[in-house]
């Protein structure tokens, strides 16, 4: 039986809470985006940015992906998503329509929202079969304090271009909106983005709050039974996105580059590892022990999470 082969720009496929079984198409240097979340789970930003350009080989891209589907090719999504925002790179429209013209795969792109002011990017956008946006604001205060945006972005700005995505786009607009204690949790702030939500029309609302580790310790997770208590403020109601539950196994290549690479895009404890990957948790151990300081690892509900280390 041929090993799977090891990818730079592709990992998984992951079980995904939302997409089944997806493989992530990572288009930016890690940590490479317009905004700073205090919730992201990957960490601070290492480079905050509005610059579109082609941050990592498209060819090589392409490449990969072509290979992937003449290999392995076993998943039900490719996603546009992993280190940073997927729209800052130029040709990330190009790798849609790669997936569309080589696969029976439907594609998703998930995006900050930041750049769908372009025309330029809302059309390339257009071209996958799901786009997932993101709204966890109301107005450019509660932006700076939820988002920590790049200084040239306007939240006033990025709604008009939700709107004009939503406008133009024919295919399926989900939305999701992370829920912050402090931030953007109280109820009257919840029907302030509510109120803004319904005017963008998306198919599908989501409530998501800190299921891993953030970027800043004070977040902390809304108690489920609060998220479901905002989610009826949503036109149409949100659906609560639960915590983490292992899917079908992914069974994708098992050593230390694949595994770092993982973490890298999802932090995670060692019991999911195991899920994602298809293989034993005391296998994935050892291999956590070998990569030693190239993790690091917090405790969160409980549970101890590894992500790539600063």
């Amino acid at each position: 039986m041929t090993e799977p082969l090891s990818y730079k720009y592709l990992f998984g496929p992951v079980p995904s809470r939302r997409l089944g079984r997806s493989l992530g198409v990572d288009l930016v240097p890690f940590k490479t985006c317009s905004t700073d979340c205090v919730f992201c789970q990957l960490g601070s930003v290492d480079h905050c940015t509005t610059t579109r350009r082609e941050y990592v080989p498209l060819v090589d891209v392409l490449g990969e992906l072509e290979r992937w589907m003449a290999v392995d090719g076993r998943a039900d999504y490719v996603t546009l998503s992993g280190s940073g925002e997927p729209t800052l790179h130029t040709g990330f429209g190009e790798v849609l329509r790669f997936v569309k013209r080589r696969s029976d795969m439907r594609s998703v792109l998930l995006t900050n929202s930041t750049l769908l002011h372009l025309p330029e990017v809302r059309r390339d956008a257009a071209e996958a079969d799901i786009i997932k946006v993101s709204l966890s604001a109301w107005d450019q205060v509660s932006f700076e304090k939820v988002n920590r945006p790049h200084p040239e972005l306007n939240f006033d700005r990025m709604v008009d271009g939700l709107r004009a995505l939503r406008a133009e786009y024919c295919g399926t607009l989900w939305m999701e909106t992370f829920i912050v204690p402090g931030l953007n949790a109280h109820p009257e702030e919840v029907r302030k983005m509510a109120a803004v939500a319904a005017g963008i029309q998306p198919d599908r609302i989501q409530l998501n709050t800190a299921v891993r580790p953030p970027a800043e310790e004070f977040v902390q997770a809304v108690p489920p039974e609060y998220l479901q208590k905002l989610a009826g403020f949503f036109t149409p109601p949100a659906e609560v996105i639960a915590s983490f539950q292992p899917g079908e196994k992914a069974f994708t290549l098992l050593d230390e580059t694949t595994l770092s690479r993982l973490i890298a895009r999802h932090p995670a404890t060692a019991e999911q590892l195991a899920h994602m990957t298809g293989h034993s948790e005391a296998a994935v151990q050892n291999l956590l022990a070998q990569l030693g300081e190239a993790l690091s690892k917090s405790e969160r509900n409980g549970e101890i999470y590894y992500k790539a280390a600063d």
